[in-house]
């Protein structure tokens, strides 16, 4: 407080700079600087072209017309990625909805990076570009992770961390592309949740998980419908025991629910409680993730079974 009363005693003129102390700022505003080998640089639309590689394919059309709306009349205000190709062309990285937002507007340029890049780094960037994204559906993330675990031999650790997600996250997004093309056209399309195609995958057979998704879009089912109803032909299909437990049953469902796979609790005749858990895994990542789960599973949840 002794300060502040003391600087309050020069005057006013201690509280406001001086027109000549305004005009003389103590450091000079930098430009940005842009790395060897890039520019920015304002660019014909008609010289662009959009990369095959992209892995989102659907845009929802009210969120381009909102965009297109806003582009003609604030123009574009982040420039989109581009790396040059032979004869004055370009090939697009990243950042194709605000290119066809300005097609829409009828503009004639656009702001644009431009940036060297050999096929391989194109097409990693563009993948994690767009992975990042909170409105790419569940099954463009998930093909985006296949194609760096195919075409760049990444692990799923790898993926999570360059792409800030967890392993878990990538892993289950993963298991997506297991399911029938008829269901995982129903994820890209938004008639399904990505909740309800995890809950399918707890079935082995694809005619049950298409119907049970024909169900879902008709009878407009919610994940804990189709838990319930997976947990239901499980019971029923050929090799499983309709006399099983059902405090063992809901066990079952939990530990499908909480660890992303198919998990199977088999008990004994006797009453002595023994017998053995079977949890499924598709891969050496999903193993690895599943490991992951079961070390940090909190301790101290204890199920309690009839009889016990």
């Amino acid at each position: 407080m002794a300060q502040q009363r003391k600087a309050l005693g020069k005057g006013i003129g201690a509280l406001i700079p001086t027109a000549a102390a305004r005009r003389t700022p103590a450091t000079a505003p930098q430009a940005p600087s842009i790395p060897p080998g890039e520019r920015v640089d304002k660019l014909p639309l008609e010289s662009i072209d959009l990369n095959p590689n992209q892995p989102r394919v659907h845009f929802a059309e009210a969120d381009l017309q909102q965009l297109s709306a806003s582009v003609a009349e604030r123009g574009v205000l982040q420039p989109i990625l581009v790396r040059p190709l032979p004869h004055g062309r370009y090939q697009l990285i990243a950042g194709e909805r605000r290119l066809r937002a300005s097609q829409r507007a009828g503009l004639h340029e656009i702001p644009a990076l431009v940036k060297q890049m050999n096929d391989d780094e194109s097409l990693l960037v563009a993948i994690i570009e767009n992975v990042q994204r909170a409105d790419l559906n569940p099954l463009e993330e998930a093909q985006g992770y296949h194609v760096l675990q195919e075409e760049f031999g990444l692990k799923q650790d790898d993926i999570a961390k360059r792409v800030g997600k967890s392993r878990p996250a990538v892993a289950n997004a993963l298991r997506l592309l297991q399911l029938p093309e008829d269901v995982q056209d129903e994820v890209r399309a938004g008639r399904i949740s990505a909740g309800h195609a995890r809950a399918l995958l707890g079935l082995d057979d694809d005619a049950m998980r298409e119907a049970l998704t024909r169900q879902i879009v008709d009878e407009d089912l919610s994940v804990r419908d189709i838990e319930k109803a997976v947990q239901e032909k499980r019971k029923k299909s050929p090799g499983k025991t309709s006399s099983k437990d059902p405090d063992v049953a809901v066990m079952e469902s939990d530990l499908s629910r909480a660890l992303g796979t198919k998990v199977t609790i088999h008990t004994t005749r006797s009453t002595d409680g023994r017998g053995r858990v079977e949890i499924n895994f598709y891969s050496h990542d999903d193993l690895g993730r599943l490991v992951d789960l079961l070390l940090a599973a909190p301790q101290g949840r204890k199920h309690r079974v009839a009889g016990a």
